[in-house]
């Protein structure tokens, strides 16, 4: 699932359910995926900090923060997910220390920063049920996907039948750019002249690669 980008997934299966946009990469250029763990954390960093060590390696910590005025992980968070062997970390709300998260490059998702941290109170470490992330739901055990476009969520089924097709996107794409860098134009790569006629024309067609 890494060695595909978020788009090649969702252009092979339109039915991915993808969480608001603006939780976005706070880490550029990596690419994460594995299954969800949850944990909620009110404005409080210390279910976070619980949840980072005892997650299990290769999963991603799904983190939903229903007041999201303040941060509730930063590099010392991120640091233990690291240890611990976590693919990545998704905050429906706030992170900081950017600059330490980037140095450390684990993939970090989360609506933007702030300098103020939460509190240290809420004893509660990970969660055993389902959260909404960005207004999308998620389940322990849901696959987690994401990189500099996005995120996206799926069932392990949903996403080993969409692998084929992605994979397919991807090798078409990269032949398209491979001729378009030989000085061929994109609509020599598609059926764009017979696909903007048809629809012109109130007949169904879909835009595809001819490579």
């Amino acid at each position: 699932m890494r060695a595909l980008a978020t788009s090649s997934l969702c252009d092979a299966d339109k039915t991915i359910l993808l969480p608001d946009p603006a939780i976005r990469a706070m880490v550029p250029e990596v690419r994460m995926a594995g299954p969800a763990v949850t944990v909620v954390a009110p404005d409080d960093h210390l279910p976070v900090l619980l949840a980072a060590g005892q997650a299990p390696p290769g999963s991603v910590l799904v983190v939903v923060n229903p007041r999201g005025a303040r941060a509730v992980a930063g590099e010392l968070v991120t640091a233990e997910a690291r240890r611990s062997g976590l693919a990545g970390v998704v905050i429906d709300g706030f992170c900081r220390d950017v600059a330490g998260l980037r140095r450390m490059g684990l993939p970090v998702f989360a609506r933007g920063s702030t300098p103020a941290s939460g509190s240290a109170r809420d004893p509660r470490g990970l969660d055993e049920g389902p959260v909404a992330l960005g207004g999308v739901p998620v389940r322990p055990g849901d696959l987690v996907l994401g990189d500099d476009d996005g995120l996206a969520v799926a069932t392990p089924d949903q996403l080993r039948a969409a692998l084929a097709g992605a994979e397919e996107v991807e090798r078409a794409e990269a032949a398209v750019l491979a001729g378009m860098g030989e000085g061929r134009g994109l609509a020599e790569h598609t059926n764009l002249a017979e696909h903007r006629a048809a629809r012109a024309e109130g007949r169904d067609s879909s835009l595809r690669f001819l490579v």
